[in-house]
């Protein structure tokens, strides 16, 4: 969920909303802190805090402070055994931020900077709760929500990582779908002038290029670099390209064994190293899931980047390849 789009969407049409958020969690506890619901009068509401009996509780409590015509942020804390039933066992505290139509200014400036990325701002919260004007800062280590001593900072957005997408045959088309809720900024490359479904989700860009490969040099370093196009020779240039580069994370093809043995035997012919070869992987996704349905093949592709994208956040590397399956092109 973009937060501060939904909360602009909120106030255009009702003029006011609830932005419940996880203030902090401790124990074991459905969401952590950041998580976010952005709730409307009717109790229509878009993200999750975890759902189960919280998130229940969460949006009785919300619509009923709503209706109330409740101002500013009031604070809930929840034992989520003794209190909710619920065996996680943990404690959560709430945040309930009412929201008028003078802040949908605000909010749409928001979302314009939440649909690029990650951000952070601060405002003071009074005594009486009421929160004053958000500010944009600078600060790369501010925490997803925290408030101390009347200072309320908070961050929005995600880091999302660059993946260059070559080929939309069905597992391609398949693929972007499965991405489209998931941190990934995907820019999906293919030569065919009709190779593209006619709408795409938001995180994806297209691109129509008689020359693939060559996409890869405005792909910022640190990138993700997936290849699946109609053709095992087309596949074998983008891969040399990319490894050449020595600066993405990630260099997948999709295929078999007997395929990667293939291309292994041709880049060291042509010069490649090990050093270079280190973060190619076919085939690609998780060997546990055997079936070929592209749909299936997508869920393990999309779960199998998600692992290497979290290797690389928390500073542990690459991740090894998992798939040992032999799979049929798309």
């Amino acid at each position: 969920m973009t937060v501060w789009a939904a909360i602009a969407d909120a106030l255009r049409d009702h003029g006011a909303c609830m932005l419940i958020s996880v203030l902090s969690a401790e124990g074991s506890s459905p969401r952590e802190a950041g998580a976010r619901i952005v709730l409307r009068p009717g109790k229509r509401f878009s993200g999750t805090i975890g759902g189960g009996q919280l998130e229940f509780e969460a949006i009785d409590i919300g619509e009923t402070l709503l209706r109330q015509g409740a101002a500013g942020i009031s604070l809930r804390s929840f034992a989520l055994g003794p209190d909710l039933g619920q065996c996680c066992g943990g404690r959560v505290r709430l945040s309930f931020e009412a929201m008028g139509v003078s802040r949908l200014a605000e909010a749409e400036m928001f979302a314009e900077l939440e649909a690029k990325g990650r951000f952070s701002v601060a405002s003071k919260v009074g005594e009486d709760g009421n929160v004053g004007k958000r500010r944009v800062i600078d600060n790369a280590d501010a925490p997803a929500i925290s408030l101390s001593g009347g200072e309320l900072v908070e961050s929005f957005g995600e880091d999302r990582t660059p993946l260059y997408l070559f080929g939309a045959g069905h597992v391609g088309r398949a693929l972007v779908l499965s991405l489209a809720p998931l941190p990934f900024d995907l820019t999906w490359i293919d030569s065919r002038a009709d190779a593209f479904p006619k709408y795409v989700p938001a995180n994806c860009r297209l691109v129509r290029s008689a020359e693939p490969a060559a996409e890869l040099g405005a792909a910022p370093d640190g990138a993700m670099v997936l290849i699946m196009t109609h053709s095992h020779a087309l596949d074998q240039q983008i891969a040399d390209t990319a490894l050449r580069a020595g600066r993405f994370t990630y260099v997948g093809v999709i295929g078999s064994k007997t395929k990667r043995a293939r291309m292994m035997s041709r880049f060291r012919a042509a010069g490649l190293g090990e050093e270079a070869l280190r973060t190619f992987a076919c085939p690609i996704g998780l060997g546990t899931i055997r079936s070929k349905l592209p749909a299936a093949i997508a869920v393990s592709i999309a779960a199998d980047l998600l692992a290497r994208q979290e290797a690389v956040s928390e500073g542990t590397g690459t991740v090894r390849p998992l798939a040992t399956t032999n799979r049929a092109r798309q």
